[in-house]
């Protein structure tokens, strides 16, 4: 998958028509009135409603991928160059490979409808990774020395922002919504952990890039959102990026993103719907290099970073009705991949799965 073909359908989904927020136009709270629980940023409120929610986040990464092929631990420390081999006792090739890693994400959110037109949001974030290795002995060769894994956890960016009515506000169950959104660097990218080298110490020194918490510099979130309720059926898509404005205080700059997502949903009674989505997703390279993060592994080397992908999600989404649970939603989606193109070596994800509830007031 090329740029152009997530251009192409960044714009066909941001065409798309849109729905409204619950209760629009009456008294029944629908299933549908929301996209899948993965998409950030798809509704506004009325003016002086509020909504807070949780979203609960796990993705498993697993085996390594260099383009659209696997490879092994034993190809990566015999065949990929150290980038940082200059320097006396640093090894010709990769000497650590990762192998799994498991990363969960909580998000608390708040939503406030400043008008019928503009919605204000904000939203914190909670992160924990581990990431499992395999050190191989010495400066060649394919015996493995031993196995490690490091760990981070602490609270991520923070993102505020609005989320603006494009529509003229008289469909009774539509919304075409544009996103401004900065992410703030509360995240440290200064982790530390305890790992072993190719040659059996165990220093603790500032883990390589995916496993800090942010990014270090202020991002631009710009969406553009559209979606529909006809009956039983919702359809929508959104169109967003994340774009870095700034290098960090370490020196260097995560690579940006461009994401296109269309999803359709089919509510059999009002309190329920499932849902099936599409996300192509493209992720640049980082600019730039952290002095202090030099290592012979792959997640060291800011060239081994994002790529294309594209991933089909399932959901479902429980809408309370009446009584205590009128307001609340509940909802669960989970993504396998379809194709991953990765500018790797670098671990591949196999899974992600995102839990949520919401309470509008």
């Amino acid at each position: 998958m090329k740029l152009k073909l997530l251009a192409s359908t960044a714009l066909l989904c941001a065409a798309l028509p849109a729905s409204a927020h619950e209760g629009d136009g009456g008294n029944v709270t629908y299933a549908s009135d929301h996209a899948p629980i993965g998409v950030m940023a798809d509704h506004r409120h009325k003016k002086g409603e509020w909504m807070t929610s949780y979203r609960f986040m796990r993705m498993d990464m697993s085996g390594n991928r260099d383009g659209t092929d696997g490879i092994s631990p034993e190809e990566i420390v015999t065949t990929v160059a150290n980038p940082f081999a200059n320097p006396p006792m640093m090894p010709p090739t990769l000497r650590v490979v990762p192998t799994e890693m498991p990363m969960q994400m909580h998000m608390v959110s708040g939503m406030y409808g400043l008008s019928d037109r503009i919605t204000l949001m904000a939203m914190g974030m909670y992160l924990s990774s581990e990431m499992d290795h395999i050190t191989f002995q010495g400066p060649m060769g394919t015996t493995r020395l031993g196995e490690f894994t490091t760990e981070t956890e602490g609270f991520g960016d923070t993102t505020i922002g609005a989320i603006i009515g494009l529509d003229d506000g008289s469909y009774e169950h539509r919304q075409i919504n544009l996103g401004l959104a900065l992410s703030l660097p509360t995240g440290s990218i200064k982790e530390t952990d305890q790992i072993l080298t190719p040659m059996g110490t165990t220093p603790s020194p500032r883990l390589p890039y995916p496993m800090q918490l942010g990014s270090g510099s202020f991002d631009l979130k710009p969406s553009l959102n559209a979606f529909s309720r006809t009956g039983k059926w919702n359809y929508g898509g959104q169109a967003s990026a994340v774009i870095r404005l700034d290098e960090n205080d370490e020196g260097y700059t995560l690579g940006d993103r461009l994401e296109a997502t269309g999803w359709v949903a089919y509510e059999p009674m009002s309190w329920i719907s499932f849902s099936g989505r599409l996300k192509a997703a493209s992720v640049g390279q980082i600019d730039g290099t952290d002095p202090v993060i030099r290592a012979p592994v792959q997640t060291a080397d800011p060239d081994n970073h994002g790529g294309e992908t594209l991933e089909a999600l399932f959901g479902v989404n429980l809408a309370g009705q009446s009584g205590w649970q009128k307001g609340h939603r509940l909802a669960a989606e989970i993504g396998l991949p379809v194709y991953r193109d990765l500018n790797g070596p670098q671990l591949e994800t196999d899974m992600t799965f995102t839990l949520g509830w919401q309470k509008a007031f």
